[in-house]
């Protein structure tokens, strides 16, 4: 698979999955594709369900421009702030040279960065690590012991997660492969997988700040993958990394083949 076409997966594996993900938080949600723009907004106060991204291949930079000021519109709009989620690869030279000044004129402000990455084939083996046990999340109990793992790790109010995901879901509880991994009984990290358009999408991978350092993020997102595939038969995964996230991937088998850029309104 060429980089272009890697980035349009993931792309579309982004707007897919959020689609889903979005809808299950809120049946009402804000769900649309614009030209050159998909909207997956659920305005919660868990921000990563609040997403906006550019979806055309070879954009210029006065599309760019455009592009930019109209998805800026679209989060101003909301009530809860959000994200927009930008692949450079989907951009023209001379696109990425402007994209600075072309995102400052929208009056965006560069949050962090990400990267796509994909593997293929994954990983056979049965996933362990001797400090934990793994538990699948069925329950709202488990539910919001995964909702606060990812508060905890990425620096959100624990009320933010819990508003992502909610009791009652669907998605998270029977669709996903979503796991628990449990040290001592306490859970510790955790990772889902959703099947999305003949691959797995691995999401909302997160492990307690007090726990890190020790394996347990790679030891869950393995066993996800692991479940998955043998409940689908699917032998590709994809996922977009934070930077502390990606070597960890790549120890699994995961190749970049994308770079991210995610933009908060400023102010």
């Amino acid at each position: 698979m060429t980089d272009l076409a890697a980035s349009v997966e993931s792309v579309e594996q982004l707007a897919l999955v959020w689609r889903g993900a979005v809808l299950d938080r809120d049946p009402g949600a804000d769900v649309r594709d614009l030209p050159g723009i998909a909207v997956r907004w659920a305005d919660c106060r868990f921000a990563f369900w609040n997403c906006v991204t550019l979806t055309e291949v070879g954009i210029d930079a006065d599309v760019l421009d455009q592009r930019l000021a109209e998805a800026a519109d679209v989060m101003r709009s909301k009530r809860h702030p959000g994200f927009l989620w930008l692949f450079e690869d989907l951009l023209t030279d001379g696109a990425r040279t402007a994209l600075d000044a072309a995102a400052d004129r929208a009056g965006l402000r560069h949050a962090f960065p990400g990267t796509g990455m994909a593997a293929e084939p994954l990983p056979a083996a049965e996933p362990a690590h001797p400090d934990l046990t793994f538990e699948r999340v069925t329950t709202d109990e488990q539910l919001r012991a995964y909702a606060d793992l990812n508060s905890r790790a990425y620096g959100f109010p624990l009320e933010d997660g819990r508003d992502g995901l909610v009791p009652g879901s669907a998605l998270w509880k029977t669709r996903a492969h979503a796991y628990l991994g449990l040290r001592d009984g306490v859970p510790v990290t955790c990772a889902a997988a959703v099947e999305a358009d003949g691959r797995l999408f691995v999401a909302l991978v997160a492990t307690d700040p007090d726990h890190q350092h020790r394996g347990y993020g790679e030891a869950v997102t393995r066993k996800v993958i692991h479940e998955g595939a043998r409940a689908t038969g699917l032998d590709r995964a994809t996922l977009h990394a934070t930077p502390a996230g990606a070597p960890v991937y790549a120890r699994i088998g995961f190749e970049p083949n994308s770079t991210v850029h995610f933009y908060g309104l400023k102010g």
